[in-house]
């Protein structure tokens, strides 16, 4: 599910969430299931293949969400997310390729996940 498609398709009887709370749980989502495919992947390569497309598309969407002009976050944060599209998209055709593993894809999914809850420097 991609980030648009989380919020368009919320039950309108759910609680209101805040953007962060949806971008947290759609990289929780998508990180764990970059987890369980690798370590399934000699028996599930096409889980692997969808995991790290869905995690390139949700980078893509967040790159495009912050090149938009109105976007509010400062230039620099902007200019760091939308590099880490690019090196998302890059390393998941290197896992594609059988050149690379899932594990910095999380790292660097976890490290945003760590600064949308307020806790970027925590470990």
């Amino acid at each position: 599910m991609t980030f648009h498609s989380a919020i368009s398709y919320a039950r309108p009887e759910a609680p209101t969430r805040s953007l962060r709370s949806v971008e947290y749980d759609l990289l929780a989502q998508v990180t764990q299931r970059l987890r369980v495919a690798w370590a399934n992947r000699a028996t599930d390569f096409p889980a692997l293949a969808r995991a790290v497309t869905d995690n390139t598309q949700l980078w893509s969407t967040l790159a495009s969400d912050v090149a938009l002009p109105g976007n509010g976050l400062p230039a620099a944060l902007r200019a760091r997310l939308f590099y880490l599209y690019e090196f998302s998209a890059k390393h998941g055709r290197a896992i594609l390729e059988e050149k690379a593993s899932v594990e910095v894809l999380a790292d660097i999914n976890m490290a945003v996940m760590r600064g949308l809850r307020g806790d970027g420097g925590a470990r």
